[in-house]
């Protein structure tokens, strides 16, 4: 008979945000005439930009010529869009890449939660806390997690992020085989200076540990001297791999497209020590066989975005949505809550009052003022008590959403 991957009994029934959607909707069931206001999951909300649509409906006219038709993509993704990442992300802030170097998807979700695919299901991880749930998640399913025990796995090493710590993950005092880091971070909106970036690369160089760093909102950061990615720290090819994604930069989330980076001198040991292995070959090879490539019009779309119409463009949509986020923030930290993020990130991370937990928050938010939050505990243990809300709304909606909470608030 066939038997099932035991390690997916050990996930939650559900995904967070469906456990999100499923309460909502029966919010909506039982409040049909309420408008409800969503600050949740992080979804955007401003069409794609003019060069973007310009793009798409070039390579839709391609697609439909004989003589410029194209079918199957190279997996690694068309030379175009990997020249223009180089030349506009990589070599203004001093990195220098080769295209093989540069993989590109559908999405930062899909290879993050992939790349465990090409490292022994035994390693130990490291996380900061909270977290993107994607990221436990996948280990739990190839059993690398290990097993669930009074709220944490324990495979893995938990760095927490507080308000006590200012949200800077403690470096582990022993070596951890794989670490995953999301700066600007996803759910608490916070970054990492150059030299607290620094020593996570020094400790990876020390003790052989594989650094996995998410930078899909790096394009949000506003503060001078944050880095935009790991690689600006010298010896960073030689223990992190990159990930990137146009979802939230360019309003990509129905497009899907970002890309990882992995150099060609990043490598791993056999088991028994004997050998190195490059883990971009490793990729290529799964990629080859697992993905048959993005597709070329989400891949032009991507390339209008470098174009001098695609920066400026994008660049408006950004600072609509951090324009958003100062709002959010000014008016929640005047109603008296203690608010973080939202500065470089398009996500604001708020203690809940009077330390009501999570979940009893975002039900009283919904219920009171019709607004959906996320519960910060649904992004791990030293989530709890606080919850992430995103700018990722239209501006009236922000401010009525802003407007209600202060109602509820003063009654």
């Amino acid at each position: 008979m066939a038997l099932v991957n035991e390690h997916y009994l050990k996930l939650s029934d559900n995904y967070l945000f469906a456990d999100i959607a499923k309460k909502v909707n029966a919010y909506k069931v039982s409040h049909p005439k309420a408008k409800v206001i969503s600050l949740g999951i992080g979804d955007v909300t401003r069409p794609l930009v003019p060069a973007v649509i310009e793009a798409m409906h070039k390579a839709v006219d391609e697609m439909g010529s004989k003589a410029s038709f194209r079918g199957y993509g190279p997996e690694r993704g068309y030379d175009f869009l990997r020249e223009a990442i180089i030349k506009n992300d990589y070599l203004p802030r001093g990195i220098h890449l080769d295209p093989g170097e540069i993989f590109i998807n559908d999405g930062a979700k899909s290879d993050t939660g992939n790349i465990g695919d090409i490292v022994r299901w035994d390693n130990s991880i490291g996380m900061t806390d909270p977290i993107y749930p994607v990221y436990i998640d996948s280990n739990v399913m190839c059993g690398r997690a290990g097993t669930f025990e009074n709220g944490s796995w324990s495979n893995v090493n938990y760095m927490p992020c507080t308000a006590e710590n200012g949200f800077v993950p403690t470096i582990p005092d022993h070596r951890v085989d794989m670490i995953y880091l999301c700066y600007p971070n996803n759910p608490t909106g916070t970054v990492l200076s150059k030299e607290e970036l620094r020593k996570w690369v020094n400790y990876a160089l020390r003790n052989d540990t594989l650094i996995l760093y998410d930078a899909a909102y790096e394009a949000f950061i506003r503060e001078e001297g944050i880095p935009h990615s790991i690689y600006e720290i010298k010896g960073a090819r030689k223990c992190a791999i990159e990930f990137r994604s146009y979802s939230k930069t360019a309003g990509f989330t129905g497009v899907r497209c970002g890309y990882t980076v992995i150099p060609k001198d990043l490598t791993a040991a056999t088991i028994d020590g004997t050998r190195r292995i490059a883990l971009n070959h490793l990729w290529d090879r799964r990629q080859s066989t697992k993905f048959n490539g993005t597709s070329y019009i989400s891949q032009r779309a991507a390339e209008a975005i470098y174009t001098p119409e695609g920066k400026a463009q994008t660049k408006a949509v950004i600072d609509y949505y951090m324009d958003n986020a100062t709002l959010m923030y000014n008016e929640l930290t005047d109603m008296g809550f203690k608010v973080f993020g939202g500065r470089n990130a398009p996500y604001l991370w708020v203690q809940t009052p009077d330390n009501t937990s999570s979940w009893k928050f975002f039900d009283q938010l919904l219920y009171s003022a019709s607004i959906v939050c996320t519960p910060g505990v649904g992004f791990g243990p030293s989530g709890e008590g606080y919850v992430r809300l995103t700018s990722f709304g239209e501006r009236e909606d922000c401010e009525e959403a802003m407007r209600r909470i202060r109602e509820w608030m003063q009654c």
